[in-house]
This record gives structure tokens, C-alpha cells and sequence, in this order.
């Protein structure tokens, strides 16, 4: 027989559905409200309409999902923190349609302009509860931050907690970054708390570490950027931006910055361009500062709001001794020994590595990275997981000269393959090359780009003069004699974290012996392909004496000369 909660527990249990209940109530009768047609707001993010009913929905599923024990998640804090806010948001916006019965109906008024900023803390709350509640179950312990160091930060802060106070919150963050008293923790604290409650969430601060990257220069980026930029503006939607412009669409290159309510942790820039029109761009591929000064060096970022005073980024450019990797002896002679180096990127074989991908860790060129994900490749080209950011990075080549225990990079773990994981893809290409040299031949059609509408981005000048190149597919094919290549390839992605024993070179060197065994017997003929999921390989071919690097944009399936 099923007991019913006992004297302790009822009174939470009871104010648990009650509030929830209320906050229902509260989401459907302002839904009411807002959908009224003589309020015409715009279809466009952030838009109330579609907010409001995806909360209740979300609510919801949360209530099904626990049932009676909602009680225990009433006492995890987040939940109830999060309904104590969104009730309170419920009352403010629907005290502006009992106050300002006409304001609110004009757009430009005080009361519309409120209510614009109560549907962005709508939207952020929203994305906040589906992203550690997603299915409607908490996840916030195990929620993973998008930065390596801000994940290592808040879990050894604060543990599996979801939530934390401001004090709490700025207690913490102050002995990794120290931050300033008064107004610079009152301006800090407002650019974090993006839901306005007094607490500050793990999606919170996922959102502002993504914002304000690099984690070394955290603060410093902020303070750049947020406090002491014109250009930056808060809690102001896209048509706000437009509206803003308008007053400088005679002066080009005028431009300010907001965070993307659609996209989360990202940019967008709006500016004036030659013929008075007006643009809003999310940079993709590279931080917010970085964005500015390359705009401003073509042209396109030259007045922040307006103004004839442009803020000087450079000194953020710098690379930190955090992201300096020194390459070590062992190192240098390993990639001496096929003919390549360290620092070169193994994709292109033409440009030295300066970015590392987050979480991963792998190293490339950003001129490789930029084309990847222009694919509309969300991964990893080396490792296939997914990509959360990137940072960049300066590598020192060796030198007899210095000491090799000087600069030792510990966070480049992502450069190499294990030796075991090797093996096994060893293992796996032999079996499979086995089984498609008596399969029948079949033809390798042409990969086709897939492009989708993107936010408009600032026109290149050198466009015109540069001829456009074939984008890198995730999945490659390559004929028989390729194969030995990938040996090749192989022996270079071995770097920093992994130190090999004599025994494990060993079992490596017959490992790629195997592999030249394999490409004997390949059928030398076209209509193959071997399947690789590497998107580096470095193409060799046995009348030559040095190998000859091929980019991946140009894989196809051809017979082997």
C-alpha cells in the first residue's frame, strides 16, 4: 500500500505544485495578453507569442517527468530559484498591461522598450531550463561547459551544483580572477546574470566564458568589450539594432555589438555599409575582438555607435604563455625522421598550426579550420567530436640551444592518436581492405555542397580575385595506393602527451608494415574507394621519394597511376 508523505515532507511537496501551478497559470493568462493584435509585435526573435507556450510546454514536462516527487527537486535550489524568478517576471510584465494601458500599445514607448527587455530574460530563462533540463529531467550536474578550464573551474568550485549566489559566485571567481569592488562587480555581475534572478547558473556562465574568451584574459576581454566599448549593447533585440542605425546610415562603417538571443554564446554585429544599408553578421570562426579588428582593418568596423572614436583591440591579440607550446626534442627528432615537423599544419602541409580545437585539443591552421566548418562540419576533422571552440596558439620550434624542459605545453593531449586506438584502426582498414578487393566496383559520385541562408556577412574586397576551391566533405574516399599514405600519416600524429617506449615503437613500425602488406594487393584499378575516416592523409606514391601532400577539399575517387 502506497503511504502518502509524511508531516515534513507534505509542506514542501504541497508548495511545490502550487508554484509550479501558479507559474502555469501566470504563463497562459500573459500568452492572453501578449497575443492581443492591436499590440503588433513583430515576428521576430525575441518573439513573446512563441516564448511563453514553449515554457508552459517545457514546465510541463518537467511535472510529468517527477510527478509527486517534485518535492526532492524543490529542494536542489535551481528549480525552485528558477520558478521564484519566472513568477516574478510574470508580474512585471503583466503589471505594464495593467499600468500602461496605451504605452504599451506604441512602439518606441518606455513600457514597449520594458517589455522587449522582459521577452530577452523570457528567452534567456527558456534556453537556460531546456539546456540543464532537457526531456524534462535535471541534468545541471553533469552539464558541460563549452571551455576546458571554465568545466575544470566550476566543478572544483562548486561541485555538481547547478546554481550559485552572486556572493558565493564572485567569492569564487575572484581567486582565479580577481575582480574589482563596486561598480566594476555591479557591471560584471549584470553581464552574467542574464535571467536577473541574483544567482548565477552553470549555463550562465558557459554563456559568458564562450562570449569573452580566452579564459587567461577573461576579465580583461569583458572589460574591453563590455565596460569601457561603445559599441557594445545590452539587452537590445535586432530590430532595436536597426532602429539604432538608422540615425548613421549616412556614415559607413558605423557599427555596435549584442549577444545573439538566438544563438547563445555568440556575437552580432551590426553596421552601416557603403550604400547606407544595414547588416547584422555572427562571427563564426574567431573571437569577438578579433572580428572588430580585422573589420576595422577592411574597412567595415570603423565608428563604434556612431562615434568618431574607435577602440584599440591589438593588445588582446597577444598570446598568452598558457597557449605558447614548446616543442621538445623527442618531438622534433620524430617528425625529422618522416620528413615533416611539428608545427606544420597535416592538412594543408602549407601553414604552421595556430589554432587548437576545444574540447578535443586538436592542432590545425585556422585557414584549414575556417574551410571545415564553412562544410557545415559541427566536428573534429581529426578525432570527429564535437566542436565547442577554438583558441589560438603559438608553437616554438626547437632549438638545440634551449632547454627542452623550459615551456611544456600540458594541454595538447589532442595532437596524437593512441597507440591502442592506432592499432585497432590499423585492424579495422586490413579487414576491410580484404573484403572490397573482391566486392564489385562502384562509382564515386561528386560530393555537392549543401549551403543554407546565413546571417549576411561583410563583403570581401579580394573575393573577385581569388578562385574559389572545392570544400572539404566529412567523410572521404580514397583509392588503393592511398592507403599507404595513411601509414605515413599515421607516424605524424604522434606528439605531445605520449611518450613511446622502445616495445611500443615497435609494435607501431610492424603495425604500418602490415598496412604496406594490405596496399600490395589493393586492386590497382578506379571504382574501390577505401573509406578513411581521417581527414588527414598525405598522399605517397612508391616511384617517389618524398610524398606528395594533397588537401582533403580535393579527394576523389581516381585509378592509381
Amino acid at each position: 500500500m502506497e503511504t502518502l508523505p509524511g508531516p515534513s515532507r507534505l509542506p514542501r511537496w504541497i508548495s511545490a505544485h502550487r508554484t509550479l501551478e501558479k507559474a502555469l497559470q501566470g504563463l497562459a493568462k500573459l500568452q492572453h495578453l501578449v497575443g492581443q493584435p492591436r499590440l503588433g509585435l513583430r515576428n521576430s526573435p525575441p518573439h513573446l507569442p512563441y516564448l511563453l507556450p514553449q515554457t508552459h510546454q517545457h514546465l510541463r514536462l518537467v511535472r510529468e517527468h517527477y510527478g509527486a516527487g517534485l518535492a526532492q527537486l524543490w529542494e536542489e535550489t535551481y528549480f525552485r530559484v528558477f520558478l521564484a524568478n519566472l513568477l516574478e517576471k510574470i508580474k512585471q510584465a503583466t503589471r505594464l498591461f495593467k499600468r500602461e494601458k496605451e504605452q504599451i500599445f506604441q512602439e518606441g514607448s518606455a513600457a514597449r522598450r520594458n517589455l522587449t527587455k522582459l521577452s530577452l530574460i523570457f528567452s534567456h530563462m527558456l534556453a537556460e531550463l531546456q539546456a540543464l533540463f532537457p526531456d524534462g529531467q535535471d541534468r545541471g550536474s553533469t552539464y558541460q561547459l563549452s571551455k576546458p578550464e571554465a568545466q575544470t573551474f566550476w566543478r572544483e568550485t562548486w561541485g555538481s551544483r547547478s546554481l550559485v549566489s552572486w556572493s558565493e559566485f564572485r567569492e569564487g571567481l575572484d581567486r582565479v580572477h580577481p575582480v574589482d569592488p563596486g561598480p566594476m562587480a555591479l557591471a560584471l555581475r549584470s553581464t552574467i546574470d542574464l535571467t536577473c534572478n541574483g544567482h548565477i547558473s552553470v549555463f550562465e556562465f558557459d554563456i559568458f566564458t564562450r562570449l569573452f574568451q580566452p579564459w587567461p584574459t577573461l576579465l580583461k576581454n569583458w572589460t574591453y568589450l563590455a565596460v569601457t566599448h561603445p559599441g557594445y549593447m545590452a539587452f537590445l533585440t535586432y530590430d532595436e539594432v536597426k532602429a539604432r542605425l538608422q540615425a548613421y546610415t549616412n556614415k559607413p562603417g558605423s557599427y555596435i555589438f549584442r549577444l545573439s538571443c538566438t544563438r547563445l554564446g555568440q556575437w552580432a554585429i551590426g553596421y552601416v555599409t557603403e550604400d547606407g544599408s544595414i547588416l547584422q553578421t555572427i562571427p563564426q570562426n574567431k573571437p569577438l575582438f578579433q572580428a572588430l579588428i580585422d573589420g576595422r582593418k577592411e574597412g567595415f568596423y570603423l565608428y563604434a555607435d556612431g562615434k568618431n572614436a574607435n577602440p584599440d583591440l591589438a593588445e588582446l591579440t597577444e598570446v598568452s604563455s598558457q597557449n605558447r607550446i614548446q616543442v621538445s626534442q623527442e618531438q622534433f627528432e620524430l617528425y625529422c625522421q618522416v620528413g615533416s615537423t611539428f608545427q606544420l599544419c597535416k592538412i594543408c602541409a602549407e601553414n604552421d598550426k595556430d589554432v587548437r580545437i576545444q574540447p578535443c585539443g586538436h592542432l590545425l591552421c585556422r585557414g584549414c579550420l575556417n574551410t571545415w566548418q564553412l562544410s557545415e562540419a559541427h566536428t573534429c576533422p581529426f578525432c570527429r567530436r564535437e566542436i565547442w571552440g577554438h583558441e589560438d596558439i603559438l608553437i616554438d620550434g626547437f632549438s638545440y640551444k634551449e632547454d627542452s624542459a623550459s615551456l611544456e605545453d600540458e594541454g595538447d593531449e589532442g595532437d596524437l592518436e593512441d597507440v591502442e586506438v592506432v592499432l585497432q584502426e590499423l585492424a579495422m582498414i586490413a579487414a576491410y581492405g580484404l573484403q572490397a578487393a573482391n566486392a564489385a566496383p562502384s562509382l564515386c559520385a561528386t560530393p555537392e555542397l549543401q549551403t543554407s541562408a546565413k546571417p549576411p556577412v561583410p563583403p570581401r574586397l579580394n573575393m573577385q580575385r581569388q578562385k574559389k576551391t572545392p570544400l572539404p566533405s566529412p567523410d572521404y574516399q580514397v583509392s588503393g595506393t592511398q592507403v599507404l599514405s595513411f601509414a605515413l600519416s599515421l607516424s605524424l600524429s604522434l606528439s605531445l602527451s605520449l611518450s613511446l617506449s622502445t616495445r611500443q615503437k615497435s609494435i607501431f613500425l610492424y603495425a604500418v608494415h602490415t598496412v604496406k602488406l594490405v596496399c600490395q594487393d589493393w586492386p590497382v584499378r578506379a571504382g574501390v574507394p577505401l573509406p578513411l575516416p581521417l581527414s588527414v592523409i598525405s598522399s605517397a606514391h612508391p616511384s617517389r621519394r618524398r610524398p606528395v601532400h594533397m588537401r582533403t577539399s580535393y579527394f576523389r575517387c581516381s585509378s592509381d597511376p
